[in-house]
């Protein structure tokens, strides 16, 4: 059966406005042109992600062709596809993500690159269970990036932007768990308040609370993005006209954090990880992790550091690493990174 020609999304003016008609920004392997002009300006197209701090992970991995690596949060697959080119053909690389949307994108965009089931395994899991990944393998090289990715914070439909509206859902694997909208309404005033306060050093955490626990008790309802900007932006109206634009949109930012951070378990996660890495790696086995907020920052900090002192960690990082002032211009997402590393005993 023939099938029927599928017309191009149209959108109102010159240029497209939401995600879905960035059509061009959505399929960059046919739009290639469009899509560097979109990476000149500085800007990150719809539907990708521009890998951060790709050169220094590089420079301190050392990957070597033969050996074997675990990237630990695939996403788009930009880390993982220039540690494919170090190992050039010879050796595997294991990576895992609990996103079945991208990860399956991803899988495809990389076999297509050459980089196929013979040097490279995808596993959809949490890299809490890193022990999991390749029983028996003891790896050497180590890479996690603990952002999310631009796809998901692009796409209204996952619920962790608050430019568009869209469902409060912000799980990284949706198929599974209870969104942000359903953990909101178990939540008692002082629960959010500690949740905000814990995972994003929300500094209006109580009144942000106590606003969102006042739609509850008048029979509203929190349950799309959009609602709970406009929930912050009322809890927040007592501000200076002059300040309130920019404090909100931070707030915001802080408060969709703090509820993704709980909604998926990220400390949690991260702390497990942290805790078996050491049994994955081979002796002198490097690991790099990018953070993107203090919390993060951390617990890396301090795991590395404890195991540095009970000898299992040869050298730490003293110091994060942060993106150079050229890399920050050309992708805004990488202001906030930190990258810190370990190498095995």
């Amino acid at each position: 059966m023939e099938q029927a020609h599928k017309r191009r999304v149209r959108y109102q003016g010159t240029h497209p406005r939401n995600y879905r008609e960035k059509y061009k920004e959505l399929n960059p392997e046919k739009y290639q042109s469009d899509v560097e002009k979109i990476l000149k300006s500085g800007k990150t197209p719809a539907g990708m992600h521009i890998p951060i701090m790709v050169n220094e992970i590089l420079d301190f991995l050392q990957i070597q062709p033969g050996q074997i690596g675990y990237d630990a949060t695939l996403g788009y697959g930009g880390h993982t596809r220039r540690m494919l080119e170090k190992l050039q053909g010879e050796g595997h690389l294991y990576a895992t993500d609990v996103d079945p949307l991208e990860s399956e994108k991803t899988r495809v965009r990389l076999e297509g690159l050459g980089f196929g089931s013979e040097l490279l395994t995808i596993r959809r899991m949490n890299f809490a269970d890193v022990d999991q990944v390749a029983p028996g393998v003891l790896f050497d090289f180590v890479l996690a990036d603990l952002g999310i990715s631009s796809m998901q914070i692009d796409n209204p439909e996952r619920g962790f932007t608050f430019k568009y509206d869209g469902p409060l859902d912000l799980r990284l694997d949706p198929s599974s768990g209870m969104t942000a909208a359903q953990r909101l309404r178990e939540l008692d005033e002082e629960e959010l308040t500690a949740m905000l306060v814990e995972n994003s050093d929300e500094p209006y955490a109580t009144r942000i609370s106590h606003a969102v626990m006042q739609v509850y008790r008048r029979g509203g309802s929190v349950d799309t993005t959009r609602q709970l900007a406009a929930v912050i932006e009322g809890a927040l109206s007592f501000l200076p006209a002059k300040d309130r634009r920019e404090t909100v949109k931070k707030s915001c930012q802080r408060t969709f954090q703090a509820l993704r951070i709980d909604v998926n378990s990220e400390f949690e996660v991260l702390y497990a990880f942290l805790e078996k890495l050491p049994g994955v790696l081979k002796p002198g086995g490097r690991v790099a992790v990018l953070t993107f907020h203090s919390g993060e920052d951390r617990l890396v900090k301090k795991a590395f550091q404890r195991y540095q002192r009970d000898g299992i960690y040869q050298a730490v990082a003293d110091e994060v690493i942060r993106p150079s002032a050229e890399e920050c211009f050309q992708n805004p997402r990488a202001r906030s990174t930190k990258l810190r590393w370990a190498i095995r005993a």
